[in-house]
């Protein structure tokens, strides 16, 4: 399974527009070679450079197993609660200095989750296990001035 933008490419810098000093909107994701048995996909987005501790930003579930897109600056159908204490993408935001890297991680599941929106990434890590049928992932990167 592949997770690709078409805004950045991995290991790149995210653009401007999908970050804090920008629009914040999600990135266009696209989904490839979701194995067919796919029920549902999960999907989280973090940042281990934080100051204080891996950050998440983005924390969504029962995504269906047949989506190939996941287009700029979408809604998902349920969604937990990140860092900022929102249910949506929040993007890049580090202090000013080094860049911070974010994760984007996509889960293939075998099954529908049920957990009530808003629940935490540590949440939904518990929900996926023993269901996880594939795991891509995409790093982009984000540095402010300082």
């Amino acid at each position: 399974m592949k997770l690709e933008s078409s805004a950045f490419q991995d290991h790149k810098p995210i653009p401007q527009k999908h970050t804090c000093d920008g629009e914040d909107i999600s990135p266009t994701l696209q989904l490839r070679d979701v194995p067919k048995e796919t029920v549902t996909l999960a999907l989280i987005v973090d940042d281990p450079d934080a100051p204080m501790g891996t950050f998440d930003h983005w924390i969504a579930w029962n995504i269906p197993g047949e989506t190939s897109e996941l287009a700029e600056g979408c809604t998902m159908p349920i969604q937990g609660l990140n860092h900022f204490k929102e249910l949506r993408y929040r993007g890049p935001c580090p202090p000013p200095g080094a860049p911070h890297r974010y994760f984007f991680k996509l889960y293939a599941l075998d099954f529908r989750l049920d957990l009530d929106e808003g629940a935490s990434k540590e949440r939904l890590q518990e929900a996926m296990e023993g269901h996880i049928l594939a795991k891509a992932e995409l790093v982009g990167t984000y540095q402010r001035g300082g």
